[in-house]
């Protein structure tokens, strides 16, 4: 407890930090910003305004296809803007990226445009100023009625005003290697005793039965959420105080998240979440519980795998886990125009048809895409979005704050290491909320 308490007294003192650092961002000619190749780019007497976009992966590097494919969003606009607007990537990894962002917008050098997580995430930015509303942006031109339904801008919404501009549409699943499970004797599993006689089965027949990171505390927390779904946990309900983490419900779902934790990869406390999904890929384990923004990495990782990729629902509950990247404008930004015109690139038919086609993602534009060529996983994505009653957001993510969604993946982390017991979890947990969230 004394461990975690200080996490959450680090997280307070850099949000403090971050409020006290949302001045305006300088302008790109006034400032060098790290390009993926290693150059610098600054605005120059020509004209041309300079902008920065902060993104969590290298897109140099990345064999994941929606990182290509945003790479290849940027070479467009800066060829077809050449001469008028220019855009330098800042990027770093998932892990590092928001201490990194915040660090930016505590020093005034918040980027023009960077990509965020919906939820307390993006509230972070919002409630200081550092988000510009995009309501008058998006009304321009038809650019809001592109979009599928006002729907995907629902988590984006904030006192009737709208802060960022989602690019895809993911669920959270699990993916599955269909020549393990064949051999294994396996059927897809439809409900919690399923899942748990599908493991015991793959295990008998010599496969690990699931990878999974618990080194990257979102990944273990997200199947926490399911869990926690799973036994009717009510996070609004704890929020205001009319229910209580000690109800039997949390306990119950973390009892359960450890039974699921004896058919883990062996190495899971310590593999990130790019090593335990090239486990998947790679043919070490039979299931991945992962988003479908995983089929992007591991059918740009290893294209022959696709074949062989099923994918079913989180057996035992109804709803599905639903989330998008985002893109954010700057309020300090001195050039709206040019971050407005880097955003819609990244809706334009063009980028669209590129997430469903190669990436297998689900658009947020109206845009017609030819599903015959695009990853098989996405029609099985598809197959679970419509058998679910509906969906929810990340369970770090629908927490009231960043350091209650800390904190419970943190409890989860525990709770799998066996430092701390289901129960304890429980008490932990309404202690927290008791002292930070009501």
């Amino acid at each position: 407890m004394r461990k975690k308490l200080l996490a959450v007294i680090l997280s307070a003192a850099m949000a403090a930090t971050l409020l006290a650092g949302c001045g305006s961002t300088p302008d790109a000619s006034d400032e060098t910003a790290a390009s993926d190749s290693g150059e610098t780019a600054t605005a120059d007497n020509s004209g041309v305004q300079e902008i920065t976009w902060m993104f969590w992966d290298d897109l140099t590097a990345t064999e994941d296809l929606i990182s290509k494919g945003y790479a290849e969003t940027i070479e467009r606009f800066n060829a077809d803007y050449e001469g008028q607007y220019h855009v330098t990537t800042i990027t770093t990894n998932l892990e590092e990226y928001y201490p990194k962002l915040n660090a930016l917008v505590a020093s005034n050098e918040t980027p023009d445009v960077f990509i965020v997580s919906p939820g307390p995430n993006l509230t972070v930015y919002v409630e200081p100023g550092v988000a510009a509303p995009l309501d008058d942006y998006l009304a321009a031109d038809g650019w809001k009625d592109s979009f599928t339904s006002d729907a995907v801008f629902s988590q984006m919404t904030y006192d009737g005003k709208i802060y960022a501009v989602p690019l895809n549409i993911a669920a959270a699943c699990a993916f599955y290697n269909t020549e393990m499970f064949e051999a294994a004797g396996v059927k897809v599993p439809e409900t919690w005793d399923e899942m748990l006689d599908a493991c015991e089965k793959l295990e008998a027949a010599g496969y690990t039965p699931i990878t999974i990171s618990a080194g990257t505390a979102w990944c273990l927390s997200m199947v926490a959420g399911y869990l926690c779904e799973m036994e009717g946990v009510d996070l609004a309900a704890l929020e205001d105080g009319s229910a209580s983490w000690e109800d039997g419900k949390l306990e119950s779902a973390a009892a359960k998240l450890v039974e699921l934790s004896k058919y883990f990869q062996k190495t899971a406390a310590g593999d990130t979440n790019d090593v335990a999904t090239a486990n998947f890929y790679n043919e070490e384990a039979a299931i991945l519980i992962q988003g479908s923004w995983a089929i992007a990495q591991i059918n740009g990782s290893n294209p022959d795998f696709e074949s062989k990729c099923g994918v079913f629902q989180f057996p035992g509950v109804e709803r599905v886990i639903a989330k998008s990247d985002s893109l954010v404008m700057s309020s300090s930004t001195k050039y709206p125009e040019a971050c407005t015109a880097l955003m819609k690139y990244f809706t334009d038919d063009a980028a669209q048809k590129y997430t469903a086609e190669i990436g297998g993602k689900i658009p947020v534009t109206s845009v017609e895409y030819d599903a015959s060529v695009a990853p098989a996983q996405l029609a099985y994505v598809m197959d679970v979005f419509g058998g679910a009653k509906g969906t929810f957001g990340f369970y770090n993510e629908s927490m009231p704050s960043t350091e209650a969604g800390a904190y419970f993946d943190d409890t989860m982390v525990s709770v799998f290491l066996g430092d701390m017991t289901p129960a304890e979890a429980a008490t932990d947990m309404e202690e927290f909320y008791a002292g930070n969230c009501r």
